[in-house]
């Protein structure tokens, strides 16, 4: 495997899926782990893991927020700050949130590098204001 593959990882797919056949996890590697990786921290309530109280990003705390140029900030300064404590394997470029259209969905935009690779990418995480409300 290559080095630089090596310190990107290799984890579970998201969400863990089994190969029917050989009982094996699926399993990601490279930008694909990295993305993962990412949805799961903007997922993950801060103590929602017992073992790890502290990880997490609590985008959920701000749904009923007015969606103004503060929220705005907050919600990248809460991006950047879980980024920079809990994925060491990319160097953050820039966070832009768009909820423009207010369609019930947040927006955030992710530029980074790849420390192992010096490439360059982005990510988008849709964050649904308005999921399971059947609005």
């Amino acid at each position: 495997m290559n080095d630089n593959l090596q310190f990107i990882g290799t984890g579970w797919s998201f969400p863990p899926a089994f190969d029917k056949a050989t009982g094996n996890t699926a399993m990601t590697t490279g930008v694909e782990d990295i993305f993962g990786s990412l949805h799961i921290l903007f997922s993950t309530t801060l103590g929602e893991r017992v073992m790890r109280p502290e990880y997490g990003c609590n985008l959920k705390d701000y749904v009923f927020d007015p969606a103004n140029t503060a929220m705005e900030a907050y919600i990248k300064k809460l991006v950047e700050d879980a980024i920079i404590y809990f994925e060491p394997r990319i160097t953050l470029e820039k966070v832009g949130v768009d909820f423009q259209n207010l369609e019930g969905i947040m927006w955030i935009k992710i530029d980074f590098r790849i420390d192992a690779t010096n490439s360059r990418a982005n990510y988008v995480y849709p964050y649904y204001l308005k999921e399971g409300t059947n609005i």
